[in-house]
């Protein structure tokens, strides 16, 4: 039953896209657990788009996989690390999905013959899904973040919904603003006046900030927060400084530092405890193991999922990235991890040798035939030179078909994602999916969620895990092929988790004796890595690099 004094904080950004919405909304919540408040987070994505599944990675970052097999943004993925917990798709919306099932109810007759309008049946179902996240989880607060920027047409309707919710609960609902405050070199002053029109902006949808985190280079003055309050309407004790800082897990204790727990536990009149200093020493830990690394273990990431532009897109693995952070952060270590294309060691093959200054690899997951060669490439080099490896989906199925090539001598050993017309797919679809393909049926189809493994006796997962039986969320259409497993294992590559009937392999690695980590998973482990419980397969991983580095 949900708890009728649910509280919803809406947070919506201002001046800029990137401004950090999903950062706050994260830090909001973690600062609100901490006072004894159940939380849970949702996402609005303003796009077409049913699901971030069939978006260009290096466009719009990472597709963040759910528990339950929905493909979300990448800020879902930060909701989870930094509450721990685990979000399902109720969590989670696109203006796509919000028209497709009011167009669903009306097809059914739910709205019994009315005429079904834009407004309000939109904001609508927009409502009673945020009420139903609240419901789920039994939250005491709902943290929704508007994706996009205030003033763009295409989150209209969502901030019409929250201006709705405000109508209905006025005492329940409160909306924080985060807003990007430049100081231009030539100027050298810190200027308000973009903020102002965002939040005048906002005033034109109806709604009214009760809190502004002001984003900038610096903290925030207090004659700027004076400005902002008088031509904002928001008291100088709501204007929330938040500079740049070193660390995203930084933003939390700078929170705190200005009460920010405090003031919105008042505003919203929520019973808070006290702060639990036992669970905020875990954080304030964390946080002294991020700046305080006493050794460094380089590590290469090589993928295709990086250029955009002129620019680096590393929001493409994102969960990778963060959970090689909190392993090495565990060994009192930081990562320095540099991005290398797939495609340069096509194009030039001596370019493999740089590999041996790196003190592990890693292949993260991908779609498609570009760089693979290259990928192929550099899997071998690292087996050949016992460098430690780590590949994640794409990047176990390329390890199998790389065995495959140089151990068993399958020179054609491939995917049936690159070449169909291959007689040795060591890779291939499952029959689940050869329809979905023939039919061009691609979104949301994939094997994707959470599935049950079993582990190896004796291996390197399963003295990582410490237990016989795992849960990993997957996201691929294509496995190993039944019918290469027995050679494999006959030519010293061992399949060490394998799903409960034995059909799907899930990891496949060397052992110790022949390679110091030589290991793939099928899954995303990635996506179950936490700032305060790293995943054990990236912990291991990390320790063998470390060991490689000495």
């Amino acid at each position: 039953m949900q708890n009728k004094k649910t509280k919803y904080i809406f947070v919506v950004g201002g001046v800029i896209s990137g401004v950090g919405k999903g950062i706050t909304s994260s830090s909001v919540g973690v600062i609100l657990k901490n006072r004894g408040l159940s939380v849970t987070a949702i996402k609005i994505d303003p796009y077409i788009n049913v699901d971030a599944g069939t978006m260009n990675p290096t466009e719009h970052g990472e597709v963040f996989v759910l528990k339950d097999g929905d493909e979300c943004d990448q800020d879902m993925g930060n909701y989870e690390r930094f509450l721990d917990i685990d979000l399902t798709r109720i969590n989670y919306m696109t203006t796509g999905r919000v028209y497709q099932k009011v167009i669903e109810r009306e097809r059914n007759l739910e709205y019994k013959g009315k005429c079904v309008e834009v407004v309000p049946h939109i904001p609508l179902e927009v409502i009673h899904r945020i009420k139903e996240a609240g419901k789920k989880a039994n939250a005491d607060v709902v943290i929704i973040e508007i994706g996009g920027t205030v003033g763009e047409y295409q989150n209209m309707l969502f901030l019409e919904a929250a201006r709705m919710l405000k109508i209905e609960k006025p005492k329940d609902v409160i909306f924080v603003m985060v807003s990007y405050l430049p100081t231009p070199s030539k100027v050298g002053e810190m200027k308000t006046k973009p903020t102002q029109n965002a939040v005048r902006t906002l005033n034109g949808s109806g709604i009214q900030p009760d809190f502004l985190i002001a984003r900038g280079a610096t903290n925030l003055d207090q004659k700027r927060k004076e400005k902002i309050s008088m031509f904002c309407n928001i008291t100088p004790d709501r204007i929330i400084s938040a500079p740049d800082v070193d660390s995203i897990y930084d933003i939390p204790l700078n929170f705190e530092k200005e009460k920010l727990s405090d003031k919105l536990c008042e505003v919203m009149g929520a019973i808070c405890k006290k702060p639990d200093p036992k669970s905020w020493n875990k954080w304030k830990n964390f946080v002294k193991h991020v700046h305080n690394g006493s050794r460094v273990v380089n590590i290469a990431m090589i993928g295709k999922y990086f250029e955009t532009g002129d620019f680096i897109l590393s929001d493409s693995y994102l969960s990778v990235i963060e959970a090689i952070k909190y392993s090495s952060y565990m060994q009192n270590t930081k990562a320095k991890i540099s991005w290398l294309n797939a495609s340069d060691f096509e194009k030039d093959p001596k370019k493999l040798k740089e590999l041996k200054k790196y003190d592990g690899i890693v292949v993260p997951g991908g779609f498609g035939s570009r760089g693979i060669e290259g990928i192929v490439s550099s899997i071998k080099f690292a087996r050949e030179n016992k460098i430690p490896y780590f590949g994640l989906c794409y990047g176990m199925q390329l390890l199998v078909i790389e065995y495959a090539r140089n151990v068993l001598g399958i020179k054609d050993a491939i995917t049936r994602e690159i070449n169909p017309e291959s007689k040795n797919l060591v890779i291939d679809v499952m029959e689940s999916q050869k329809e979905l393909l023939k039919n061009k049926i691609y979104g949301g189809s994939m094997r994707l969620g959470e599935y049950k493994a079993i582990l190896r006796d004796k291996t390197i997962a399963q003295n990582a895990y410490g237990k016989k039986e795992i849960l990993e969320r997957h996201r691929h259409r294509y496995e190993v092929n039944p019918a290469y497993v027995k050679d494999l294992e006959a030519n010293g590559l061992v399949f060490s988790g394998y799903s409960p009937d034995g059909h799907l392999m899930e990891i496949a690695e060397l052992p110790k004796s022949k390679h110091p980590f030589f290991l793939g998973t099928q899954f995303h482990p990635e996506f179950l890595a936490r700032p305060l419980t790293p995943h054990p397969l990236f912990t291991a991983f990390i320790k063998a690099c470390l060991s490689s580095n000495k």
